[in-house]
């Protein structure tokens, strides 16, 4: 099969969809590939690395998207590319396509197959190919949770970490599953009063059993995460219904309550955000205020450490990159129900539940078009 990997172009989006280890492994099953000049060249994965792995250099995206069989990206395709796509041309990246009617009506006009990395499942449960991104958007939430709580930033100015003598600052927590969990080690180690909430108390009983008195669980409903926000000086929203819009957990007017200079890092923004103040934001404006609250926004975070989450991804995605490309969709996904889940669009059909339910299409079960 012919592998392309054309250069990212979303806002400071500085990740690649192969590292030269990557296209190495897709050479050694007997594919090409190509990748555009200069994809990895900001986090240190220079062309020439790229040669000595087996890949051939394009010097544009039309070029790798019209000589492609299956497209390996990181983040959702932008119009541009989606244009580009042709039907049955395999596309492999993160989607995202429940709060995005545009991308979707785009992939569903191309006739693409488009293969979702975060609606892929694991054999022992969970979203292998979402986890790594979300550990890494769950740390980097406190850093820039931190950062923006400074006056300069627009912040209250609330160290959060505290000082003899004065108390620390309180983020609070919202949800306990990959994101929340790394946000809640990296407030804890910055000293934070830390307060996380959940519907699985199972998972806060874990959190307490690891954590201690070092942090307080909570049951999530309506009257805990309102008590909790208003309370709090950062908020780090990290909840998620695979495949689907994230929940609205709190309201404006919750908003509208907090304590001015407070921050709240809308992780969940990939799927529409948890926030109803919440609109994505880019790297290059990160914040924006409403009734005095800070909201960092950014739909593509680990974008800024690129390279951490550009190795970290490839860890996830190489063997089911490898399935697509060794056995075709239609046979790697007649054999793995996991794989099967990350099917969304296909053939002009939305095939993801979740996605058709939140859009308003038809949906087409996958297996329909297994055959």
């Amino acid at each position: 099969m012919k592998i392309g990997v054309p250069k990212e172009i979303k806002n400071h989006e500085y990740r690649v969809g192969l590292t030269p280890a990557s296209v190495r492994e897709f050479v050694a099953h007997g594919h090409s590939v190509t990748v555009q000049a200069g994809a990895g060249l900001s986090i240190g994965l220079d062309d020439a690395q790229y040669r000595a792995a087996g890949a051939t250099l394009a010097d544009s995206a039309p070029e790798i998207f019209a000589t492609s069989d299956m497209i390996v990206k990181v983040k959702e395709p932008q119009p541009q590319e989606c244009a580009m796509l042709r039907p049955g041309q395999l596309l492999y990246t993160y989607l995202h396509l429940a709060p995005d009617p545009q991308q979707t009506a785009a992939l569903v006009k191309s006739g693409a197959v488009c293969v979702a990395y975060e609606t892929i499942t694991g054999v022992n449960g969970g979203l292998p190919l979402l986890a790594p991104m979300s550990e890494v958007a769950g740390r980097m939430s406190i850093q820039a949770g931190a950062a923006h709580l400074e006056k300069s930033k627009g912040g209250m100015g609330v160290l959060l970490g505290g000082v003899p003598g004065v108390a620390p600052g309180h983020v609070v927590i919202l949800g306990a599953g990959v994101v929340g969990t790394h946000a809640l080690q990296c407030a804890v180690g910055a000293g934070a009063r830390v307060t996380v909430l959940d519907k699985n108390v199972d998972r806060l009983r874990q959190l307490d059993l690891v954590f201690g008195n070092r942090i307080t669980t909570l049951y999530s409903n309506a009257h805990s995460v309102e008590e909790s926000v208003l309370a709090a000086d950062l908020v780090i929203g990290g909840v998620l219904i695979p495949g689907a819009a994230a929940p609205k957990l709190v309201t404006h007017d919750m908003i509208a309550r907090m304590r001015k200079g407070a921050v709240v890092v809308d992780v969940a923004i990939d799927q529409g955000g948890c926030f109803e103040t919440s609109h994505a934001t880019t790297h290059a404006e990160p914040t924006y205020v409403v009734d005095g609250v800070v909201h960092y926004c950014v739909a593509n975070m680990p974008g800024a450490v690129a390279r951490t989450s550009t190795f970290a991804l490839n860890n996830a995605t190489i063997v089911p990159g490898l399935a697509l490309a060794d056995q075709g969709w239609q046979a790697a996904m007649r054999g793995n129900p996991h794989l099967k889940a990350g099917l969304n669009v296909a053939h002009g059909k939305v095939t993801f539940e979740a996605v058709a339910q939140a859009l308003g299409y038809d949906f087409t079960p996958p297996d329909a078009l297994l055959d």
